[in-house]
């Protein structure tokens, strides 16, 4: 090989690691921007939640779409806040809502600006007897989001939480009552708070099934379906 072909070879290589340097940071940059939302919900922290999505948005939550950073402020301020630290940007006493977010598979897409990511949160709720409670229950959910790169930042484009499961604390989840909490049906302006449409499928425990993954099976390159979802498909329903 030749002093040139040798030194071509070098370059060639660098510019690949280069390449897989970035895409290993920009997998870290957006596990962290949603690991930190898991933190600022827990802390109430709704006006920087807001602030971590894109101006052309979407939230999907509990039966409803919020589009755009305004329908964003509409549900994490004017319905969270609101209701639950009484207009309050913050932590209040006697309120509690952990929402640690597990299990990541995150997977830049090859543009380098637009990432999927599956995430799972197991929700620890509640109020304190002390102040207008006693409440406390848990809440299992998956999200299924899309993140853009905008101006070298990471952000959130569509948060699509699925809510899994709810279940009191004092009788677990095979005692989980119907309608443990109601999905939003009524649309903005009807609600204030509403969402700008609403989602097609909603379910909730006993009901069980699979949030769609975004990858592919790994090892066998194929899609990560449920025999009742190809059941499902295959009689158009």
């Amino acid at each position: 090989m030749s002093e040139n072909d040798r030194i071509a070879a070098l370059e060639a290589q660098i510019s690949a690691l280069a390449n897989r340097l970035i895409r290993v940071e920009d997998e870290q940059a957006v596990r962290k921007l949603q690991h930190l939302y898991g933190y600022l919900i827990d802390k109430c922290l709704y006006r920087e939640v807001v602030d971590l999505f894109t101006e052309d948005c979407e939230v999907h939550f509990f039966g409803g779409v919020y589009k755009g950073r305004v329908g964003a402020a509409r549900l994490y301020i004017e319905r969270f806040q609101k209701n639950f630290t009484h207009g309050l940007n913050g932590p209040v006493d006697g309120f509690l809502l952990d929402h640690p977010q597990l299990q990541d598979i995150v997977d830049v897409q090859d543009d380098g600006v637009t990432a999927l990511a599956r995430f799972r949160s197991m929700m620890q709720a509640g109020r304190h007897r002390d102040y207008g409670g006693p409440r406390q229950w848990w809440e299992g959910g998956i999200y299924e989001n899309t993140y853009k790169k905008i101006n070298g930042v990471w952000r959130i484009h569509v948060l699509n939480y699925r809510p899994q499961w709810h279940a009191d604390f004092e009788t677990g989840w095979a005692h989980t009552r119907p309608n443990y909490v109601p999905f939003i049906t009524t649309l903005y302006p009807d609600d204030p708070a509403g969402p700008d449409a609403l989602q097609d499928e909603v379910w909730l425990w006993p009901t069980h099934k699979l949030v769609p993954f975004h990858n592919l099976h790994p090892v066998t390159g194929k899609p990560i379906v449920a025999e009742r979802a190809k059941a499902d498909a295959e009689r158009g329903a």
